[in-house]
């Protein structure tokens, strides 16, 4: 009989369901995989980093797994922010833009897997890439977050409504903008495409 395999979402529902309407949610402290980079999303710096992200994510993952601790690949996250810092980056040039592309792994993969999978994926000839890629712990705390059901063009409307509705909580935004694709753009049109937006907040 093999094992159920571990999926973080399900586990950490509370902060991968989002309703449409903005809520405040309280969240763990998590491990990632991490790279960064700047410029265009959907550019070539930010196409080659998603790639080397997910070619060693399920490096990792395929180890564990003949290891026996099977577990799921967790859907893209991604931080933002612009060349002020902290706060809205929209109104910049879009070459201007940071991000920080990640994604959930369990606690018990190690910086070892993390050198493995980097080696192996270079072995394979993956790009260069796959040697940013570095293991980061991240805590978030009080957020506000919504489900965006629509084009990314459209994801500032979402966001002032989940601003509207923490000043009325009598809350503030702090912290970077952070996204969590639930789909898959390649393959799901833009008018149904699905993306948690979350924001951390303080009183």
């Amino acid at each position: 009989m093999t094992s159920r395999k571990i999926d973080l979402f399900k586990i950490h529902r509370a902060e991968y369901v989002a309703p449409k309407e903005p809520v405040i949610i309280e969240t763990e402290r998590a491990l990632f995989l991490a790279i960064d980079g700047m410029g265009e999303p959907g550019g070539d710096e930010f196409t080659k980093r998603v790639g080397a992200l997910y070619a060693v994510a399920y490096s990792i993952k395929m180890a564990k797994k003949s290891a026996g601790k099977d577990y799921l690949v967790s859907k893209l996250e991604a931080l933002w922010w612009g060349v002020r810092g902290p706060g809205d980056f929209s109104q910049e040039p879009m070459s201007d833009w940071n991000w920080k592309l990640m994604i959930r792994v369990p606690e018990f993969v190690s910086e070892q897997d993390l050198k493995d999978a980097i080696l192996a994926c270079q072995e394979k000839g993956k790009a260069l890439e796959v040697a940013k890629v570095r293991l980061e712990t991240f805590h978030e705390g009080l957020s506000a977050q919504v489900l965006h059901v629509g084009p990314y063009s459209k994801v500032g409307d979402t966001m002032a409504r989940m601003s509207e509705f923490v000043k009325q909580k009598g809350f503030s935004f702090h912290g970077l903008h952070h996204e969590i694709y639930l789909s898959d753009p390649r393959r799901v049109s833009p008018d149904r495409l699905k993306t948690i937006l979350r924001m951390p907040v303080v009183e």
